[in-house]
């Protein structure tokens, strides 16, 4: 309940997005159900900031479901819009061109894997959004407005036309509001005959007539409640359907949240036209990328959609970057080094509520532990603690092990089966960003090793320590205490030899990978493994 105290509070229950739920409840009342909302044009590719809508949503739905409360949520897609302009990443544009002014369901799919243009972008993210727990009611505003579903809707809107005007100019200054003289339409037309919106309408008879005509030459008067061609302009079609679907959240982006803006507008149009309070609301913002791969950006048009996201970052990963960041704070999502990074703050949040890190202080326990239910697929935390292991080291023991994904879980000995799952998500994120993204970012991050029998140029004093280490250190590699021990006996024999330590550790590397640097040595010495160690200098 709404009214419940502060006692009775569950301190787990502390993120933004229970702070909103909570203040659904209190502003919307004790609800049978409550119907949260988001919704897009699926006229491109459903980018990462059209992502953010959709996560913001889910959150709130969680947090509404963990009260106990009964939720709908529902995703609109708005395929009942104007095909405006060709993108730059589907085939045959010229082919597209000759559908400008159609509304998007009547496009073809250029690539011919989907049956139309809308479809192709719906499906894109529908399949998407389960691999990260998003599970919305998806709803197809082109097949509800073509079955007349809104047609009160739409007549309430012409009969209030002169109201919804006043609405549309609260918020706008002199020189852009409408005049009294103008004439304003909230019903825009799709030509029966030529199916583009090329219209006007001509006159409407207060009830379910309209007549219009097109710049095809087409005219005539129609009946809203059969005619499939009608729909509201979105200013307008936006609060009728909150209160077709008694929405009662729902997110917008800062351009439409901002004072003035659409929002406001639809706000007023709500109560007015359709007696229905606006549902609550919040900002979020926008959302850059960082150092994204020239591949994986030119192949949509610079554009970087869900699946290429858990490319790099696995589900929970992914869904933790926005958990841990208010909606209406700007951030960005990296596909470079910083990659490193946040997989390191994820795994200390983990070991944070797992009990291995100890919080600083209890609120601090309750926060970490909340965003971390909430960055999981399932919204549960899992029985045993998943298997931790750096973002860093998987890209090594990849390598090493020819991205042999067993092999490598062999190496770490004691993976236990409910945690490979997951670490073999983890080690296919660590397998594209090593071969797509660390070419770009950190080449030094990238290596081969050599299994072919090549040789390094290596002569003299150099030729005798590389020799010397292989036959001195290689032998114990895997039984030094301490990866330090193993290092400070490769200085040793650098230091008999006269040579520089560093210079040692060059050649050991281009002996070993072909390159001057690459992992800390001992460490990946012992990774190889002294028997592939051996093999390896064998032709030394």
């Amino acid at each position: 309940m709404s009214n419940e105290n502060n006692e009775k509070r569950d301190p787990l229950l502390c993120h933004w997005a229970d702070q909103m739920a909570d203040k659904i409840i209190k502003e919307k009342g004790d609800l049978d159900s409550y119907t949260c909302a988001s919704g897009i044009t699926p006229s491109g590719t459903v980018h990462l900031g059209n992502f953010r809508e959709i996560i913001t949503v889910d959150l709130v739905v969680r947090a509404l479901r963990d009260r106990g409360k009964n939720v709908r949520f529902i995703y609109s897609w708005d395929d009942y819009d104007v095909f405006r302009k060709v993108p730059a990443n589907m085939p045959d544009p010229d082919i597209l061109e000759n559908y400008l002014r159609y509304p998007i369901t009547m496009v073809p799919d250029t690539t011919k894997r989907n049956e139309n243009y809308a479809r192709h972008h719906e499906v894109d993210i529908e399949q998407q959004l389960p691999r990260v727990g998003i599970a919305p009611e998806f709803l197809y505003q082109a097949s509800r407005y073509r079955a007349n579903r809104y047609v009160e809707g739409m007549k309430k809107a012409l009969q209030g036309r002169e109201e919804i005007k006043k609405c549309l100019n609260e918020y706008r200054d002199d020189a852009h509001k409408m005049k009294d003289s103008d004439v304003y339409w909230p019903v825009a037309i799709f030509c029966d005959k030529c199916n583009k919106d090329t219209t006007e309408i001509v006159s409407y008879d207060g009830e379910y007539g309209l007549t219009y005509r097109c710049e095809c030459g087409n005219e005539e008067t129609v009946d809203l409640r059969t005619f499939k061609g009608a729909k509201l302009g979105w200013r307008v079609d936006w609060p009728m359907r909150w209160n077709e679907e008694k929405v009662v959240f729902e997110p917008g982006g800062k351009d439409h949240i901002s004072p003035g803006g659409s929002y406001d507008t639809a706000k007023l149009v709500s109560k007015r036209i359709y007696n229905w309070d606006a549902p609550v609301t919040m900002r979020y913002d926008f959302v850059n990328l960082k150092g994204v791969p020239g591949k994986m950006s030119s192949s949509k048009g610079k554009v970087i959609a869900l699946p290429d996201a858990l490319d790099v970052y696995q589900a929970e990963v992914l869904r933790y970057l926005f958990a841990g960041t208010r909606p209406n704070t700007e951030f960005a999502i990296s596909f470079d080094m910083d990659v490193l990074k946040v997989y390191e703050d994820y795994d200390k949040t983990e070991r944070i509520v797992y009990g291995v890190d100890k919080a600083k202080n209890e609120d601090q326990f309750y926060k970490e532990k909340r965003i971390y239910m909430l960055s999981q697929i399932d919204g549960k935390i899992p029985e045993t603690m998943p298997y931790q292991i750096t973002f860093r080291m998987l890209t090594t023991l990849l390598q090493t092990y020819d991205f042999d994904y067993d092999r490598v879980i062999a190496s770490l000995g004691d993976v236990k089966p409910e945690q490979e799952e997951r670490l073999r998500r983890r080690m296919a994120c660590a397998d594209f960003w090593i071969k797509h993204s660390a070419p770009d970012c950190a080449p030094e991050f990238c290596f081969s090793i050599r299994n072919d029998g090549s040789k390094a140029d290596l002569s003299g004093d150099m030729l005798k320590a590389v020799q010397r280490v292989r036959d001195e250190v290689v032998p114990k590699v895997g039984s030094y205490a301490m990866d330090k021990e193993c290092q400070q006996a490769m200085y040793d024999i650098a230091t008999e030899l006269g040579l520089d330590a560093k210079a040692l550790f060059t050649a050991l590397y281009q002996a070993l990978i072909g390159k001057d640097q690459g992992p800390r040595l001992a460490n990946f010495m012992k990774i190889i493994g002294k028997e592939k160690l051996a093999k390896i200098l064998s032709v030394y």
